[in-house]
């Protein structure tokens, strides 16, 4: 597998809070993604126009409409969407960038966006305050990186997310002015960051890591019939407890064995499954590990148990 990213993105994801790579994702694996999206979406136009529900001079608002299409896999489908976010590339960019030996995928959706289903438009906000209980660490190493990943060319037109960088946003506040519930406050803090907004528009292919610190938007869909394929994989430390979104064993209804029967061992250890020659490991264990997926191939674990012996 070629290179996909390079020291200088990884020094702009330290520095700034995000960062956009083009080429991330080679144009056979978009067009394998974007065939699963299709098949679980069953969709590819939007309407005509889009929607606009905000009055003059206001900011952008959630509502449960714009996550009507966002999905949490596994998915019915093909492994191209179900291993996306375990791509070694992804998990080598989260390990870089978090300096860390092993990390966990803790978060992974599939967010189909059409124009017209919703106003997409958002204010500004961080994402620590539902990823942690706590507040993000100075260090950014003690934080999480979510890697937003592009499938569909995405203009303006096309809903981009919004982000401010960090060394920008400093200049208005720190994230924890997000938690500030007083409208007025609210208000002026959209205010104050707007003049420093950049967007993400980037060709299919595309990947934007991004940090739970840093101010993002989502943002409306104007293009006719426009559609937006966008899968989002957030990673952490595997070590670090304070950081957490899916418990995925919750979602133990969902075809799991598209991910077992054709993941490797570290892409399975992103989920939390312990790597080959873990104490876990038994021959017990692996019985009743059979039991559950019988297209696993546990041979890795099982040489592992025979070595260890």
């Amino acid at each position: 597998m070629t290179e996909r990213f390079g020291p200088e993105h990884l020094e702009a994801w330290r520095r700034d809070g995000g960062v956009s790579i083009h080429d991330f994702f080679t144009p056979e694996e978009v067009a394998a993604v974007v065939a699963d999206f299709e098949l679980v979406f069953g969709r590819t136009e939007g309407a005509a126009e889009g929607v606009n529900k905000k009055k003059q001079g206001e900011v952008g608002k959630f509502n449960p409409a714009q996550f009507a299409t966002l999905e949490t896999g596994p998915f019915e489908c093909s492994t191209a969407l179900n291993l996306i976010g375990v791509h070694p590339a992804l998990v080598s960019f989260a390990k870089q960038a978090l300096r860390a030996d092993h990390v966990h995928l803790y978060q992974c959706q599939a967010w189909a966006k059409f124009t017209g289903d919703a106003d997409y438009d958002q204010p500004f906000h961080t994402d620590f305050s539902n990823h942690t209980l706590t507040v993000p660490s100075e260090d950014a190493h003690l934080n999480a990186v979510t890697i937003l990943c592009y499938f569909s060319d995405v203009t303006d037109a096309h809903g981009a997310m919004h982000y401010v960088a960090r060394t920008d946003s400093a200049k208005v506040a720190g994230p924890e002015a997000s938690l500030n519930k007083d409208p007025e406050a609210h208000r002026a803090l959209q205010e104050a960051l707007r003049p420093y907004e950049q967007s993400s528009a980037a060709p299919a292919g595309s990947a934007f890591p991004y940090s739970i610190d840093v101010y993002h938007r989502g943002t409306n869909m104007t293009a006719p019939r426009g559609h937006r394929y966008a899968v989002m994989a957030c990673f952490k430390a595997a070590s670090n407890d304070a950081i957490a979104f899916h418990a995925w064993a919750f979602h133990h209804t969902k075809p799991w064995a598209r991910i077992f029967d054709n993941a490797t061992p570290e892409q399975l250890a992103c989920f939390g499954v312990p790597l080959p020659g873990h104490a876990f490991w038994t021959e017990l264990t692996l019985q009743r590990a059979q039991l559950r997926y019988p297209g696993w191939d546990l041979t890795p674990y099982r040489e592992a148990l025979v070595l260890a012996a």
